[in-house]
């Protein structure tokens, strides 16, 4: 069972993100203030759920949540900004949102772009610890894959409503056979060994 919370005395909002390994579309983030004390025996960290979980829990904790928001930052601004720093923005889009200000941020991960004026908590694996970062995650990536299914209906042949964006096999080669998307991340490496050249002298 997760923690309900890491302290008792302030409003902590849990944040994670979804999207960061992809070679396409948006990186998305959550933010959620999960009432204190809260329970939910199945929710976890979103990797270790199963899609209809996933789908079930989102809608278990926007009715539960005090407040929650989803922050989205598009693949131009990933490749602009880095994909590390654009997954810090959509976590403080995600924060924006929220019709309660928090007191205490709960990161999941190592690192983060202070936000201004609420102090924040990096939690390496959170969303394996914490109820409000898992919660956060499960939205993150619900609210992405939702996102992927549009992508996927637009270009098929990437098969993203399987792959979600990640650099499988499949996706690769259908970037070798097809060329890239407006949708691609063009600061990643895309080709599976970067189009290697093989030069002799």
């Amino acid at each position: 069972m997760l923690a309900s919370s890491f302290q008792n005395k302030l409003i902590e909002a849990g944040c994670d993100e979804a999207g960061r390994g992809c070679l396409a579309g948006p990186v998305y983030a959550a933010a959620v203030i999960l009432p204190k004390k809260y329970k939910n025996s199945l929710l976890n960290d979103s990797k270790q759920l199963s899609e209809k979980k996933r789908n079930q829990l989102r809608i278990e904790i926007e009715r539960d949540a005090l407040a929650f928001g989803v922050g989205i930052v598009d693949n131009q601004k990933i490749d602009e900004i880095n994909i590390l720093k654009a997954s810090f923005l959509a976590m403080h889009l995600a924060v924006e949102q929220l019709n309660t200000t928090p007191e205490l941020l709960l990161i999941d991960g190592n690192r983060f772009t202070p936000y201004p004026s609420i102090p924040h908590k990096c939690i390496i694996k959170g969303d394996a610890k914490f109820l409000s970062i898992a919660a956060a995650s499960v939205l993150a990536k619900t609210y992405r894959d939702e996102f992927l299914e549009k992508m996927h209906q637009e270009f098929p042949v990437y098969d993203w409503n399987k792959n979600k964006a990640y650099p499988t096999k499949k996706h690769r080669e259908s970037i070798i056979k097809h060329g890239i998307t407006p949708y691609h991340r063009k600061s990643y490496n895309l080709f599976p060994t970067q189009q290697k050249l093989d030069l002799e002298f």
